[in-house]
């Protein structure tokens, strides 16, 4: 129902909804609280922290007149509560002097605890004896735009709640035989919970049901049957043995159960379409390689491709290394016009086993002789058409495709759910870590002089910045540092990289840094990921407070890799508690899984991967707390469904309905 249809909905506040993006009843019921104000505790002022809200019984003791500070006035009264004196102060609301008397009262507001001087501001009060408290349980506090207030939108989504059919796509007798509570139901008790334990079964319920809508989206997108197997692979296990003695360490535990995953799947009936990720240094290359060796020691080609130049020849240089019995060719965009043309005649002709490239790789007038095992580095760079162009180069082909950037496990299983997920859990015993420290402005220059001292012994660091340009923003430009660090140590050799260079250029500065030429790389965040410098041991990234965690674990694997202690300096524009906070939690974190789901926690499935990936979706839910085990169970549910086509219709009608949207950020 539109809301100008609804009683008592005025045109003016119509329009203030709109602005909300709310049209409708179904938008009102699903514009979920922010936050909750929790009535449920009283507690003592001396257990408040500074900034809490919290709910203190305690007496009135005096009311002072009203006052100015400037042209605001203000009321302050006196509280006591078991011997602690402390005020409750009201600005812009003159008439409280009058209102308020001595005696004992229930407030409810933010403490201020500033130099030893604790107050309360514009709290919400009551007497202690109400009969009609409306001071308990949970209060649910909603995102205001314009004139709207939170009286308002209560009291219109809880006349939307009464109005509005509430129907569930699950089927009834999955309902059943799981035990799920009303979908109507959790919708009332997300709005109006009485108690903690109502809220959270309630936001389990509903992130159910959307998970499962978006599960089942993925599925019809995606499709789900299993391609059959068109090719022999006659590897043996003794040869893959043998083939990893080549790397000189031996395999994890997490690498063994990865390359024992790989060649059950090339032996058994069903075309392999797998996902591999695994933490900084996990040893997912060496993996991968392995993969490859399957593919061409059965007489098959292989094909690796990664992001960027730059990756896609350090990859070229340890594939012949790894490789020295095969052929591997090169193509990329940044190669020559007859090179190109060679390596794709050699390449149709059979007369290359391994190539190793860019997107050129997937352009049309690539072709080869018989390509059966495909490795996409770096997943979240490339979409799902991409993979598909990879993949449709050959008969039927195997697909490894690689992460370096920890996706937590419930948000694997809604964007790869096209593929197995195998994951690394450890590291190669040999990989250092990395300490990390927070450094304030004020700490900017210590910080230099030491990594001076550094570059004298032989040692190489990187500077990351989050932009190119100087625009006179908050935010350190790449260039901008570039110049600073050149005038304020002469005597140490930068270098500077980012994103609008050409290829060849970036390749040929990464190749000089790698070589020892220069002692600190100046860039952004095209480093981001599988560059090797064991003789770099310093990552100092600028407003390290602009990114998500993940990325910072990112950068700071890019260090570590050799014998030599490293280490991570996160230099901070703002000393804001938050910032301090979260960027903690990468101090005392060394595991990328563990802030991978930290990362989701705080930022968000959307902030999470970047608004091109993950679009709009889940955006309404992500106020809801509601543990991992709903994803779960939803993917279990919508498997069933699909699998027993219950109430297959009306799923697959809802689903493309919802996440109609979803088609294009899915498939490019």
């Amino acid at each position: 129902m539109e809301l100008g249809r609804m009683s008592g909905m005025t045109r003016q506040r119509e329009k203030e909804f709109a602005k909300l993006g709310i049209t409708d009843t179904a938008g009102l019921v699903r514009y979920f609280p922010r936050t909750y104000l929790d009535m449920t505790c009283r507690v003592s002022v001396r257990e408040v922290f500074h900034n809490d809200m919290a709910l203190l019984p305690c007496r009135i003791v005096a009311v002072e007149p009203v006052r100015y500070t400037g042209r605001v006035k203000y009321v302050r009264a006196r509280l006591e509560q078991n011997g602690d004196r402390f005020f409750a102060i009201w600005f812009n609301m003159p008439y409280l002097a009058n209102r308020l008397k001595e005696g004992e009262y229930l407030f409810y507001g933010r403490v201020r605890n500033q130099y030893g001087q604790i107050s309360l501001l514009n709290p919400t009060f009551e007497p202690l004896d109400a009969r009609n408290s409306r001071l308990k349980g949970l209060m649910p506090v909603y995102s205001l735009k314009g004139m709207l207030t939170q009286r308002t939108i209560r009291a219109a989504v809880a006349a939307a709640l009464r109005i509005q059919p509430i129907e569930t796509i699950i089927p009834s007798e999955l309902c059943r035989k799981y035990a799920l509570a009303s979908l109507g139901e959790a919708y009332r008790r997300v709005h109006a919970p009485e108690t903690r334990e109502q809220l959270d079964a309630a936001s389990e319920r509903i992130a159910l049901e959307e998970y499962f809508s978006l599960i089942s989206a993925f599925k019809l997108i995606k499709g789900g049957k299993d391609e059959a197997r068109v090719r022999r692979y006659r590897v043996t296990e003794g040869e893959v043995a043998e083939f990893i003695r080549r790397f000189g360490f031996a395999f994890t535990p997490g690498q063994q159960a990865a390359v024992r995953a790989i060649y059950d799947n090339l032996k058994g009936p069903s075309v392999m379409n797998r996902l591999l990720q695994g933490d900084v240094g996990s040893g997912k290359t060496a993996v991968a390689f392995t993969g490859i060796f399957m593919a061409v020691k059965s007489g098959y080609q292989a094909v690796y491709l990664s992001p960027t130049e730059v990756l896609a020849e350090q990859n070229l240089a340890l594939l012949k290394k790894i490789f020295p019995d095969y052929r591997v060719g090169f193509l990329s965009g940044g190669s020559k016009a007859r090179e190109k043309q060679e390596v794709k005649e050699a390449l149709a002709a059979g007369q290359i086993d391994i190539l190793c490239g860019t997107h050129a790789v997937l352009q049309g007038d690539v072709r080869f002789a018989d390509l059966a095992f495909c490795v996409c580095d770096e997943q979240h760079r490339f979409g799902v058409s991409q993979r598909s162009t990879l993949a449709e180069k050959g008969r039927a082909p195997d697909l490894l495709v690689m992460s370096a950037t920890p996706i937590p496990r419930t948000l694997s299983l809604i964007f790869y759910g096209d593929l197995d997920v195998t994951t690394i859990p450890d590291k190669p015993k040999e990989r250092q870590e990395i300490s990390t420290s927070i450094i304030p402005a004020h700490k900017y220059d210590d910080m230099l002089d030491y990594i001076r001292r550094e570059t004298k012994t032989g040692k190489q660091a990187y500077f990351v910045c989050a932009k190119i340009d100087d625009d006179e923003g908050q935010i350190t430009s790449v260039t901008e540092l570039f110049e600073e660090l050149r005038g304020r140590m002469p005597d140490v050799r930068f270098a500077l990289l980012h994103g609008r260079m050409k290829d060849r250029e970036k390749a040929e500065i990464m190749e000089a840094f790698k070589r020892g030429q220069y002692d600190c790389l100046v860039s952004t965040t095209v480093i981001e990921v599988g560059i090797d410098v064991p003789a770099a041991t310093i990552m100092v990234v600028c407003n390290a407070e602009r990114y998500g965690l993940s990325q910072l674990h990112q950068l700071r694997g890019r260090v570590g890799r050799g014998s030599e202690k490293s280490y991570c300096f996160l230099l901070i524009g703002t000393e804001s508690e938050t910032a301090i906070e979260r960027l903690n939690v990468l101090r005392h974190t060394t595991d990328g899984f563990a802030l991978a789901e930290k990362d989701l926690e705080l930022r968000g499935s959307g902030d999470f991967f970047g608004t091109r990936q993950s679009g709009k979706f889940l955006s309404d839910i992500r106020n809801l707390r509601y543990s991992t085990q709903a994803i779960f169970l939803a993917k279990k549910l919508s498997d069933e469904a699909f699998e027993r086509r219950l109430n297959y219709e009306a799923i697959v009608s809802a689903a493309t309905e919802k996440y109609e949207s979803l088609k294009d950020v899915v498939l490019n």
